[in-house]
């Protein structure tokens, strides 16, 4: 009940902000809305800003942190696994693709028809705009401002750039902040959120471009060149801007998909210059005019120092599996009491590789099947991972790796248990989702009146030696209970027509001495982690206002006397900006102590606990399978795998075969794989055919 009357408040206060989107352009707004807000809210403690902090920040940030109730409400919630048809139908037709080869890749019906519903906004509110100034433009209001019809309306249409703009950098953070309560209120996790991020900011240059080139063609004509170097106290600043827009340029320009693949840390250096962006873009037009995008950048700033501190713990690793095909397993302690769901990501730094790259890795272990261990496959790909597989493969000993994480992230809740057939179908290392969806399954299988669904894991290897990725689907305690699953899984190795029974690598398992400074894997907050973030949200923001109505009262009215036009922007955005950081360090950092401080004992009783030591393993399941097999897990895994060699999947074949009223189809692999069976999904020769694709990191 509670959870239902949260749902409506939040829908309520949700519409409201998109009510105010809408109208934010037109006349209404402008002349009535507006000034009827500003003239209740201006005071000495918070003057002009104060109508703009109520209207675009304050609703935003009310969502975000009720949102954390929400999500801890709904955090235990089974709900989530039971479904009937008609609801599944109504799902499967939202999240079917409509859209699957072009420059957007796999996009489903809800995600065009938010995209569309987006575009509309930007293009009412530019075209609003237009109309509602150019009207107002004439010869006479012209040649005041010393132009042209043409210039005028011309550099008018730059301003509306610019507004319609900050209109998508308002939404530009919220993809990228990992741990926040808007994306899992929307059903949507960080790592599958970063094409929206991508899209908003292609969008945003392109409005911002615009912006730079509209001006400097009107200054140009009219010799105004005087005005690129223009800072202007209390007033929109031509230089800020300029540092803003080619600092977004030059991320722009490496983010483009081939420089990013080819150089990755040219571009991941690069995006740094967001804090250049972010703040000579409050420089350029004043906090006042940024409180539009501040609620993105808000949470983003909370979301950024909490990950910090977690970073600064040393996890301890206590075993990994070196396999054949160039993959490790690398399993950590963790606290019983961290909970995720299947598909969730964590990043991973190893100081001893280097000190300043975090990569993301999809997490192959349970929570709930292996409460006390997290569990990652990494893959031999670029220079980073390269040295990791150096480091297990040599010959020498290693008793110890130093390694630090964030995360993890992952959705809030899945979908998967509602089907009665979950067809996985995997490329190469695609299979690494798919281990935890499956060890999750395994876990259900066990529970008293559980059902769970049949499983077809199809994977496609190039090699014979990937199969032994096979291994991993049993934790490496290997006494597991697998009987009670419908698992069957086909496996086809492409490049071979036989085993290779030259290749007898084996699997190598690796067990780490302990180290007194190594921690168990804990959440930042606490079990109760929602709460907090939505305590962390809510008491920095009125230590924000408060430390605002302040300066306002007792150091910029006096020199300003509440008109905006004296005192200097950019230096009243350089204080908004040092007391939202003061404001998030003091609450995240003081939470995260507390919490530190209540879950120190259980995680030193953990982190003292010994281990039982990684069952040997002489050689894989799969690979040259002359190993003997003690246990009755390995015998179950290996009887229901059917090897091909030579040979591909015939998906479409595999897919119409499958029997059941509700088949969920699940692809993770090369976008040629996810395109193959998205068109099969979506041809609708199948009505009982669900797709989905799955974002993976390894």
């Amino acid at each position: 009940m509670v959870r239902a009357e949260i749902r409506m408040v939040l829908l309520l206060v949700f519409m409201g902000i998109l009510m105010v989107f809408v109208m934010m352009p037109t006349p209404t707004f402008k002349k009535v809305w507006f000034p009827s807000i500003k003239a209740k809210t201006q005071s000495t403690y918070f003057g002009q800003t104060g109508a703009r902090l109520l209207i675009y920040t304050f609703p935003m940030l009310f969502i975000a942190a009720l949102g954390c109730v929400y999500l801890h409400l709904s955090k235990n919630d089974e709900d989530n696994y039971k479904k009937s048809d008609e609801e599944n139908k109504r799902v499967s037709i939202w999240k079917s693709p409509v859209l699957v080869k072009g420059p957007l890749g796999i996009v489903t019906g809800t995600e065009l028809a938010f995209f569309l519903m987006f575009i509309a906004l930007l293009v009412w509110s530019f075209a609003s705009y237009l109309r509602m100034s150019f009207a107002t433009i004439n010869k006479k209001t012209a040649a005041k401002a010393g132009l042209t019809v043409w210039q005028d309306k011309l550099e008018d249409a730059g301003l509306r750039f610019g507004l319609v703009g900050n209109i998508v950098l308002s939404f530009l953070f919220f993809p990228v902040t990992r741990g926040s309560s808007m994306l899992p209120l929307l059903g949507l996790t960080s790592e599958a959120s970063i094409k929206y991020h991508i899209w908003l900011g292609h969008i945003a240059m392109v409005l911002f471009t615009a912006h730079g080139l509209c001006y400097t063609i009107v200054w140009a004509n009219t010799r105004h060149l005087v005005a690129f170097i223009s800072w202007r106290k209390a007033d929109v600043s031509i230089v800020a801007g300029e540092v803003a827009l080619i600092a977004g340029l030059a991320m722009w320009v490496t983010a483009i998909p081939r420089i990013r693949r080819k150089m990755f840390e040219v571009f991941f250096y690069t995006h740094h210059l967001y804090i250049v962006f972010v703040a000579f873009f409050m420089f350029h037009v004043g906090f006042s005019f940024t409180c539009i995008m501040l609620p993105g950048f808000y949470l983003f700033l909370i979301d950024r120092y909490l990950r910090f501190l977690q970073s600064r713990r040393q996890i301890r690793l206590f075993s990994s599996r070196v396999l054949p095909c160039e993959t490790v397993e690398l399993n950590f302690s963790k606290d019983p009491a961290l909970r995720y769901t299947s598909t969730s990501i964590v990043y991973l730094n190893i100081p001893s590789i280097s000190k300043i790259q975090w990569h993301p890795f999809t997490i192959t272990s349970s929570s709930n099947l292996e409460p006390e261990k997290l569990s990652v496959m990494i893959k031999k790909e670029g220079s980073w991972s390269q040295k990791l597989h150096q480091i297990l493969s040599t010959t020498s000993s290693v008793d110890h790796l130093g390694v630090c994480i964030e995360g993890p992230y992952g959705p809030a809740s899945t979908q998967y248990m509602r089907h009665d057939t979950l067809v996985m179908v995997c490329g190469g290392s695609g299979i690494t989702p798919f281990i935890s969806i499956i060890r999750e399954i395994i876990f259900r299988s066990t529970a008293s009146n559980t059902k769970t669904p049949r499983i077809l894991l199809v994977c496609a290897f190039k090699q014979s030696t990937e199969l032994t990725t096979l291994d991993l689907i049993l934790p490496i305690s290997g006494t597991t209970d697998i009987s009670r699953v419908q698992l069957q899984i086909e496996a086809y190795v492409t490049r071979e027509k036989q085993p290779n029974a030259e290749n007898k690598k084996q699997v190598r398992s690796i067990w780490f001495k302990h180290n007194a400074k190594d921690m168990p894997l804990s959440a930042t907050l606490g079990p109760n982690s929602w709460i907090w973030l939505g305590a962390i949200i809510s008491s920095s923001f009125v230590i924000f206002l408060i430390l605002l109505g302040f300066l306002t009262r007792y150091h910029i009215n006096p020199i300003d006397h509440n008109t905006n036009d004296i005192y200097p922007w950019a230096l009243k955005s350089l204080f908004c900006m040092f007391f939202i950081c003061v404001s998030i360090v003091i609450t995240s950092t003081a939470v995260v102590l507390w919490n530190k401080k209540q879950n120190g004992k259980g995680l030193k009783q953990i982190q003292t606990t010994d281990t039982n030591a990684p069952m040997n393993h002489p050689g894989s399941l799969f690979h040259n399978g002359d190993t003997e097999l003690e246990s009755l897990p390995s015998q179950s895994l290996v009887q229901a795998t059917n090897i091909h060699f030579g040979a591909r999947p015939d998906l479409k074949k595999i897919l119409f075969e499958c029997e059941g009223s509700s088949v969920g189809v699940l692809v993770c692999g090369p976008q040629k794989m996810q395109h193959e069976v998205a068109t099969i999904c979506t041809a609708g020769l199948a009505d009982n055919l669900h797709f989905e694709s799955i974002s993976f990191s390894w």
